[in-house]
């Protein structure tokens, strides 16, 4: 416990730095309109298909014995692939919106 609160003490900034970019976040997500919605999911992709990448790196040079590294490299893998899949759907969901009914 010691050790975990040595490191809370050691990195603030990074801390406060991190809380402050979940509120910007946050806000700045809530104030996009619905026309752009769209592309910002097809970004949003694209950076979570960078973070499988990087989660299967981390991965492959972990230690056979690193539980924890493999552990949250695959946790990582699992849920960036369900957000971009997600996110796919989305997509492509809003995109039917706009396209001419076919009538029979």
């Amino acid at each position: 416990m010691k050790e975990i609160l040595d490191f809370i003490g050691g990195n603030m900034d990074m801390i406060y730095i991190i809380i402050l970019s979940i509120f910007l976040g946050i806000e700045v997500i809530s104030n996009v309109p619905a026309i752009l919605h769209t592309p910002l999911m097809s970004g949003a992709n694209a950076i979570h298909g960078v973070v499988i990448i990087g989660a299967i790196i981390v991965m492959g040079e972990a230690e056979p014995t690193n539980y924890l590294a493999l552990g949250l490299g695959l946790t990582a893998v699992i849920m960036g692939t369900l957000n971009v899949v997600g996110g796919f759907v989305v997509t492509n969901r809003m995109l039917q919106m706009f396209q001419k009914k076919v009538k029979k």
